[in-house]
Parts: C-alpha cells; structure tokens; sequence
C-alpha cells in the first residue's frame, strides 16, 4: 500500500511511502487480537480486591445457644456468614490476573490490528516534525489542520519526543506512543493511527525480526 507523506500542517510533502505488505497487508488472526487485547486488559487490573472470611471479622467466638432443644437451628458464633457483621462466603481474595501470551502471538496481533487500520484508511504518515516548546494549543492546530479534532488519535514516534508528549497529555482522546511500546490495544482503541515516516523503520525491525 503506498500512501502520500503529508507535512505537519497537513499538505503534501511530495513524498509517498510504501507500506510493508507483511505488517499492513497480512490476512488478520482476530484470535490473536483477542488474546493479546484481554492479556493487556488483564494486566491493568490491581487484584487487590478482597472481603473478610469468618476468620477474620472481629467478634466472639463464644456458641449463640445449645445446639439441641431450642426449636431453632443450629447456630456457631456471631460470626457466622448467615448473620449481619458476620464473614462473607466465597469472598474475592487477592489474586494476579497476568497470564502468558507467547511472543508470536502478540507480534501477529499487531499486525493484524494494523492490517485493519491500513484496510479502513485510518492511516496517516507524517513527515519527522517537532515542536519548539511544549504548548498544548501548538497540538491542537496541529489536528485541526489534519481534519482530526475530536477524533481518537495514536501518535507512533521513534524516540521520546519530551514537546510532543507534554503538549498532547492535556487533550482528550490523544496519545504519543514510541513504535517500541506500540501494543494492539493502542491500535485498535485509535480512530487514527499517524506514523511519523521515521518511526516506519523500527515498526519493521520490532514486528518482522
């Protein structure tokens, strides 16, 4: 797929691209997006819920009354879970959701997130640029001139830009990520994927190694 470099004001550089068929072109494993997308899901998550087991709730263990001839049913302490106040039965515990996705797996994921991209011409490659200070409203301009305000973008760079990203972390629905932590929940959470043309490369040397 050959696509037009555009500058950071939005017209043409009059240079194209063209993009790798093995990462934008290949036939997309939606299996493999769904792994890697719920490993990354997983991963957010703290585990850290957790609820106090009848061993662990404050209250005496002295038994409530006789076990037989009372007419009622059998009862242990206060803290039994049947009561109010007493522990919770089959509580949350602590626990790590993390699971293992293998190498591969995670690489044909991306590709195939960037497949659908490429497919639906949410694609945009930039010409290198960057910014003499970080200022929020320079970022701003900048998606205005790319008809992109308001929509979800992921901006892919190839070393930290310290301009780039502090001018673009106070919009809404924006993101600058190095194409070496580039992951398929990023892509696909996107509207718009941009490439800056530099960043290309590493895109190649990380996905086809």
């Amino acid at each position: 797929m050959e696509l037009t470099v555009l500058n950071q004001d939005g017209t043409q550089s009059g240079r194209t691209v063209v993009l790798n068929e093995d990462i934008f072109g290949i036939k997309p494993s939606d299996h493999a997006i769904y792994l890697d997308v719920k490993q990354f899901m997983a991963n957010q998550r703290q585990g850290t819920h957790k609820t106090k087991r009848r061993s662990e709730v404050k209250g005496s263990t002295r038994k409530l009354h006789k076990q037989k001839g009372t007419g009622g049913s059998r009862k242990g302490d206060i803290k039994s879970p049947l009561f109010r106040g007493g522990g919770r039965i089959f509580g949350p515990e602590p626990r790590d959701y993390s699971f293992k996705v293998n190498k591969k797996v995670k690489k044909l994921a991306r590709k195939s997130a960037l497949t659908y991209k490429a497919s639906e011409s949410n694609i945009t490659v930039l010409a290198p640029f960057s910014f003499d200070q970080p200022k929020t409203q320079n970022y701003v301009e900048f998606l205005r001139k790319l008809n992109m305000e308001g929509k979800k973008t992921l901006l892919v760079v190839p070393d930290v830009d310290r301009n780039l990203v502090l001018s673009s972390r106070n919009i809404p629905r924006t993101r600058v990520a190095l194409a070496a932590e580039l992951n398929t929940y990023m892509i696909l959470n996107a509207d718009k994927v941009l490439f800056l043309e530099s960043s290309l490369p590493e895109i190649e040397n990380i996905l086809l190694d």
